[in-house]
C-alpha cells in the first residue's frame, strides 16, 4: 500500500514539471492542430456542403456547350479547305490533259481566293514529279516526296482525304525565306496525258496559324479549362501548352484520350481529378479534348466568392494573431540567449550566458555556459604552450647558427697562424672580439640595425683577410634605419652565403653590396652580389622547411633568419630572394620600422609581436 502511494505521488511530480516547462514543439504542436483543425473543418464542410453539386453541373454544362461550339467551328474550317481540294479536282485536273494542258493558272486563281487559308497547292505524280504549284513553284533540291507521309498515305488509301499533323513547310524554296507550319491535306487524284490515265497526289497546304485561331478562341478563360485537338492516334495537333510539352516541362494525357468514346468521362493524371469531354471531328478522324478540373468545380458564383474570401480573411485574422502570442511567448527566451552569444561573438569572451525559458531553451542555455567556460579555459592553456613553444624555437634557432659562425671564424685564424700571417692574425681576433661583444648583447636578441651592421662589417673585414680580397665589399646604409629594431645575426648568414655560392670561385671579379632604407613604415636590408645566382626553382625551395640543398657551410642559414625575424614580427616579414643564373642573387630583408630603446626590446624579448605592442601603444594613446 505505501509503495503504491509512492509511485502516485512520484507520477504527479512527474506530470506538475512536464506541464509547467512544456516544450517548444508541444506548444506549437497544439495551438496550430487545435486552430488548423477548426478553421479547416469549417471551411471544408461549408464550401462542400452548400456549393460543390451545383458548381459541378453548371461547370460541365458550359464545358460541353464550349466543345460544341469549338467542333462547329473546326468542322466548317475543315470543310472548306476539302472544298479547295474538290474544287482543284474535279473542276481542274480532270478537265486536263497535261500533255498539251497546264493547270497553273487555274490553280494560282484558286490560291489567291483563298490565300488567307493556304500555304501551297501542289500536284505531283505517283512516281514524285511536280505537275504543278501555286504560289511557288520551285522545289528544293534532292527532295524526294514518295518519302512524305502524306505522299504515302494518299497512295496507300486512294479513296480517302488524308489530314496530317502539323508540321514545317518544307517542299518549296521561298524567296523570303520564312517557313510556315501547315495541316497537309492529300488525296489521290487521276491525271492525264495523251489521253491516258495516270495517278497523281493533289497536296493542299492548310495555314496552321488560321485553325490555331479558332481553337485559341476556346482557350481564353483560365488556365485550368483548356481544350486541345489530336488525331486518331493521340497525336497533338493543337495544345494551349504545347511548347511546354515539347521540352517536357508540362505532361498531357492525349495518348489515353485518343482511346475514349465521344462523350464525358473522369479521369485521375497525375494525382488530380479531371473531367475530360471528347468529340470527333468529321472527315478526319480527329478528336478535340476538352479538360476541366474537378477543382474548378468549386469555384461559385460571385456571391459564393465573396463568401468564401470573407470566412478565409477572418480565419486567416485569428490564426495571425495566435501565431503573434504564441510565437512572442517562444521567441523571448531565444532572443535573450542570442543575445548573449552575440556578446560572446563581439569578442567577450566572458559573457553573461542566459538560462530560462522552456525546457530546450534553458538547458541549452546551461550548455553553453558550460561550452564557453571550457573554450576560455583552453584558449588560455593554448596561448600558454604556444608562447613556450616559440620560445624553444627561439633558442633552437639561435644555437644552430652560433656553433656555425664560430666554427669558420676560428678556422680563418688557426689557417693564417698556419701560414705566419701574425699582424692578419691578431686583427681578426681583434675583429672577432668586437664582432662577439655584439653577438653576446647581453643576452639580448633584439638589437638596433646599427649594431647589425657593425657585426656584418666585422665579418666582412675578417672574410676579406681569409680570402685575400678576391671580391669588392661596399656599406650603402640609410642613416634613419641605423636607430631601428632588429633580430640580431640576420645579415651575416646571408653575407656567408654570399661569399660562398656567389664571389668565391669568380677570381676577384665578385661584387658584394649591402643597402639599407626603409619605405613607409618597413625597413629594407639588401645583401645583393654579381655571382652565379639560382634558377627560380632553386630561389622556391630556399625558404621552405627542410630544405637541406646546399652543402656548404651550416645549410640552415637563410630558413633560419626567416624563422626568426617571422617569430619576432609576425608573418607579414622575413625574406624575399630574387636571383637569375649568371646574374647574381638579392637577398632582402623585411623588418618593420621601430625606433630602439629599452622599452621597446624588453617588448619584443617578452615574445609580443609588432602588432600586439602597436595595439597596446594605441590603447594607451
Amino acid at each position: 500500500m505505501r509503495e503504491t502511494k509512492k509511485r502516485n505521488h512520484r507520477l504527479i511530480l512527474y506530470m506538475k514539471k512536464h506541464m509547467r516547462a512544456q516544450t517548444i514543439q508541444m506548444t506549437i504542436s497544439i495551438s496550430f492542430t487545435v486552430v488548423s483543425a477548426i478553421v479547416m473543418g469549417i471551411l471544408g464542410i461549408s464550401l462542400y456542403t452548400r456549393f460543390a453539386n451545383r458548381m459541378e453541373d453548371m461547370t460541365a454544362q458550359s464545358s460541353q456547350q464550349l466543345l460544341n461550339q469549338t467542333s462547329i467551328n473546326l468542322e466548317t474550317h475543315l470543310r472548306n479547305m476539302r472544298r479547295i481540294s474538290d474544287a482543284m479536282y474535279y473542276s481542274v485536273i480532270k478537265n486536263k490533259d497535261l500533255a498539251a494542258d497546264t493547270m497553273d493558272e487555274e490553280m494560282n486563281l484558286l490560291y489567291e481566293a483563298n490565300k488567307d487559308n493556304l500555304i501551297s497547292i501542289a500536284c505531283y505524280t505517283n512516281d514524285g514529279n511536280l505537275v504543278a504549284a501555286a504560289p511557288v513553284a520551285t522545289e528544293k533540291e534532292g527532295l524526294d516526296v514518295t518519302d512524305q507521309e502524306w505522299f504515302k498515305e494518299a497512295v496507300g488509301q486512294m479513296e480517302n482525304v488524308h489530314f496530317s499533323t502539323p508540321h514545317v513547310q518544307n517542299l518549296f524554296d521561298n524567296t523570303s525565306y520564312r517557313y510556315y507550319w501547315v495541316v497537309s491535306l492529300s488525296q489521290a487524284v487521276e491525271l492525264t496525258s495523251h489521253g491516258n490515265s495516270t495517278l497523281g497526289v493533289l497536296l493542299v497546304d492548310m495555314n496552321y496559324s488560321s485553325m490555331e485561331q479558332l481553337l485559341n478562341k476556346a482557350n481564353t478563360n483560365n488556365d485550368l479549362e483548356y481544350v486541345y485537338l489530336i488525331d486518331g492516334n493521340g497525336e497533338l495537333i493543337y495544345h494551349p501548352k504545347q511548347k511546354l510539352i515539347y521540352t517536357n516541362l508540362y505532361e498531357e494525357n492525349n495518348y489515353m484520350a485518343a482511346s475514349y468514346e465521344d462523350g464525358s468521362v473522369q479521369e485521375v493524371f497525375q494525382g488530380e481529378k479531371r473531367l475530360v469531354t471528347v468529340k470527333t471531328i468529321s472527315y478526319t478522324g480527329w478528336k478535340i479534348v476538352s479538360v476541366v478540373p474537378m477543382s474548378s468545380f468549386h469555384m461559385g458564383l460571385f456571391g459564393t466568392r465573396q463568401f468564401a474570401l470573407l470566412f478565409v480573411s477572418l480565419s486567416i485574422l485569428m490564426l495571425i494573431v495566435l501565431n503573434q502570442l504564441v510565437s512572442a511567448r517562444i521567441a523571448k527566451p531565444l532572443q535573450k540567449l542570442n543575445e548573449s552569444v552575440k556578446e560572446w561573438e563581439s569578442g567577450n569572451m566572458n559573457p553573461d550566458i542566459y538560462v530560462g525559458g522552456s525546457l530546450e531553451v534553458e538547458h541549452l542555455g546551461k550548455t553553453l555556459r558550460s561550452t564557453v567556460e571550457q573554450l576560455r579555459q583552453l584558449m588560455h592553456d593554448i596561448v600558454v604552450e604556444q608562447e613556450e613553444e616559440r620560445k624553444r624555437e627561439l633558442d633552437a634557432l639561435q644555437s644552430q647558427i652560433n656553433p656555425h659562425f664560430l666554427y669558420n671564424t676560428l678556422d680563418s685564424i688557426v689557417w693564417m697562424i698556419e701560414g705566419e700571417r701574425y699582424e692578419d692574425a691578431v686583427f681578426m681576433i681583434t675583429q672577432l672580439a668586437s664582432l662577439f661583444r655584439i653577438f653576446l648583447s647581453r643576452g639580448k636578441t633584439i638589437i638596433s640595425v646599427e649594431n647589425e651592421i657593425t657585426h656584418a662589417k666585422n665579418y666582412m673585414n675578417i672574410q676579406k683577410i681569409r680570402y685575400k680580397n678576391i671580391f669588392d665589399l661596399q656599406f650603402r646604409i640609410d642613416e634613419d634605419i641605423l636607430n631601428c629594431c632588429t633580430v640580431k645575426l640576420i645579415v651575416q648568414p646571408l653575407l656567408e652565403n654570399a661569399i660562398y655560392y656567389g664571389v668565391e670561385c669568380m677570381d676577384g671579379d665578385g661584387e658584394i653590396e649591402v643597402r639599407g632604407y626603409r619605405r613607409q613604415e618597413d625597413v629594407y636590408i639588401e645583401v645583393r652580389d654579381n655571382g652565379l645566382g639560382m634558377p627560380e626553382e632553386m630561389v622556391k625551395s630556399l625558404l621552405k622547411e627542410g630544405n637541406r640543398v646546399r652543402t656548404k657551410g651550416s645549410g640552415v642559414g637563410l630558413i633560419n633568419v626567416h624563422n626568426r625575424i617571422r617569430l619576432r614580427f609576425g608573418e607579414p616579414y622575413g625574406l624575399e630572394i630574387e636571383s637569375q643564373p649568371d646574374e647574381g642573387t638579392t637577398v632582402r630583408i623585411h623588418l618593420p620600422y621601430i625606433e630602439y630603446s629599452m622599452e621597446m626590446v624588453e617588448y619584443l624579448e617578452g615574445g609580443k609581436k609588432i602588432s600586439e605592442v602597436q595595439e597596446e601603444r594605441d590603447e594607451t594613446e
